[in-house]
């Protein structure tokens, strides 16, 4: 049975406090003959008030990596780009769950080692290319035939998570081929069944690309440089179908605008501009100032201020996990008894309270309650000092230096904060007998790539962020393979992991996943802190924004006060 792509139904609601006002237009009577009337044209100041009412201006936290989204791995990153390009697969506003998008309907066949989509027909690129089964094939043979040279410097892309290899690993690799069986249906083959493979497909990372731009950008040379990061002419100008074209980028700033060719809902705004205030307080005093209409990422310092200057708080459901990293490549990390030491050495509690919007919860493993797997089975390293410091002693330490990585200048879902977590973790294990050295680095200037390498490092705070409601997409993306982040060598666990994304959704599977958690926990290659709750902040304007546990929110779904309402599409 077919099931149609969900329409949203517009409402025009203005909160107390909006800003009411409205754009008048004007005539401009030119010089004319007697009897004649210049016909009505909007005044040069109505239209500038037009422009800007229709303009919705984010702060975010950092500047995007890449534009390209098979080769981001970052939350800023994906904010844009999911603006610009869809995926075959959306996400349901209401459960999260994958929902129809540029495909209308799929069918699983041959018991999970093939599957169908039928495309919408009324879809084009921005660079009006079409968008039909051909384009769709050349973007997963993109992906799966991408160079080692394009992926250097990332790491583990999306794609390898959920298909495992890429087309130099053919034997190891799940994608077998897509073949485009008519101009709007199209068949994707894998070697075995890939559980999460459709709620996966909904991911950022999966988004369509206008294969002529992917051409014409050498979309797989990363030739030039991004804020440190190497991108390639079409990772700085995207093309795809989304409800926003792209128009420039610049350190600091993104600029889209509407594409007035999208086969979608066109939403009150015309005009996107993200700019980048890696500060929460700074961000917090641009939304109260009225720079910006929105930001991410509220801190627990901002959300009294935001509250009492009657600013909206909106608060995301919690899908991600923050972990402190700890690499075995470093001398002594490999005793499981020093990894316990510093388990039973960490107050989670005490690193929540005061630091973390309230809700947030401690994690015991890495998998989000949303997904229903048990915890029984999972080792709790309550905390205890006076355990820390015997285990620590029976591992062997010698008191060396041990290098602690921390981000600075930025913000995530599950790190609002970064710098206080670190001193508050710093201060946890210090007291425990553990030798800290600060590491601190710039967001901006490669963090991420630093503690994903192998590298002089004992300890580094990260998380992350779901993109899609699978347990793959935590254990298996964090724990699937061997990892220069981790060090850590389980052929045991990589095996389990495998098998357990291609049972079929049910008990066994369920019982798998809970299975792999409790291995996790007790070889402990990180330990998992939080379970944090992430906000967004909104100025009165903004009347609907459409949050999402996976962030996907995308902006021709916000509506603002001062915007007149538009008629629905047609169809």
């Amino acid at each position: 049975m077919k099931t149609p792509a969900p329409r949203r139904t517009r409402h025009r609601r203005v909160g107390g406090g909006a800003l009411a006002a409205s754009v008048a237009a004007a005539l401009l009577l030119t010089s004319c003959t007697a009897g004649e009337v210049a016909p009505p044209q909007p005044s040069a100041t109505a239209a500038t008030q037009a422009a800007e009412a229709s303009t919705f201006t984010f702060g975010t936290s950092a500047d995007p990596r890449t534009l390209d989204p098979a080769l981001a791995n970052d939350t800023e990153s994906y904010r844009v780009t999911q603006q610009v390009l869809q995926g075959l697969v959306g996400v349901d506003p209401l459960t999260s769950g994958p929902a129809p998008l540029l495909a209308e309907e799929w069918e699983e066949k041959d018991s999970g080692r093939a599957y169908e989509f039928t495309l919408r027909n009324d879809v084009v690129f921005h660079d009006g290319e079409p968008f039909d089964a051909t384009a769709v094939c050349a973007n997963f043979d993109r992906w799966y035939n991408l160079p080692a040279s394009a992926r250097s410097g990332s790491s583990r892309l999306p794609f390898e998570n959920v298909f495992k290899a890429f087309s130099d690993q053919p034997d190891v690799s799940l994608y077998r081929g897509c073949t485009a069986t008519s101009d709007d249906t199209v068949e994707l083959r894998l070697a075995s069944r890939i559980t999460g493979l459709v709620p996966a497909l909904a991911a950022p990372a999966f988004a369509m690309s206008s294969p002529a731009a992917l051409e014409a950008g050498a979309a797989d040379e990363p030739s030039e440089s991004e804020g440190g990061t190497a991108v390639s002419r079409y990772g700085r100008a995207p093309v795809g179908t989304g409800p926003f074209r792209f128009v420039s980028w610049e350190p600091g700033t993104v600029e889209l605008a509407f594409f007035d060719g999208y086969w979608g809902e066109r939403g009150d705004v015309d005009r996107v501009l993200f700019t980048t205030i890696a500060n929460p307080d700074s961000r917090a005093r641009a939304l109260t100032s009225g720079r910006i209409d929105g930001y991410d990422f509220v801190s627990v310092d901002s959300a009294v201020g935001l509250a009492r200057n009657g600013l909206q708080f909106l608060q995301r459901d919690p899908y991600s996990v923050l972990y402190l990293g700890l690499n075995e490549a470093f001398p002594g990390v490999d005793d499981v008894l020093f990894r316990q030491a510093v388990a039973h050495a960490i107050d989670k509690d005490s690193l929540i309270d005061g630091r973390f919007l309230e809700g947030t919860k401690p994690a015991r493993h890495f998998i989000p309650e949303k997904l229903g797997v048990g915890t029984d089975a999972v080792e709790d390293y309550g905390y205890d000092v006076d355990r820390a410091r015997e285990l620590l002693e029976q591992s062997g330490y010698d008191g060396r230096e041990l290098p602690f990585y921390y981000p600075r200048n930025v913000s995530r879902a599950y790190l609002p904060s970064p710098e206080k977590a670190y001193a508050e973790l710093s201060r946890q294990l210090t007291a425990a007998g553990f030798n800290i050295r600060p590491v601190p680095v710039e967001w901006s200037e490669g963090y991420v790539d630093a503690v994903q390498a192998s590298g002089d490092r004992a300890f580094h705070l990260l998380g992350w962020s779901g993109s899609y409601q699978d347990p793959d997409n935590f254990v298996g993306a964090l724990f699937g393979s061997y990892s220069d982040e981790f060090a850590y060598e389980d052929p045991q666990l990589f095996s389990k992991i495998n098998r357990a994304r291609g049972l079929p959704d049910g008990e066994d599977r369920t019982e798998a996943y809970a299975d792999i958690s409790a291995q996790v926990s007790a070889r402990l290659p990180a330990v998992p802190l939080a379970f944090p709750i992430s906000a967004l902040a909104m100025s009165a304007r903004v009347t609907t924004y459409p949050v999402s546990p996976v962030m996907n929110e995308v902006f021709n779904r916000i509506d603002l006060a001062d915007v007149e309402p538009r008629p629905a599409p047609s169809g």
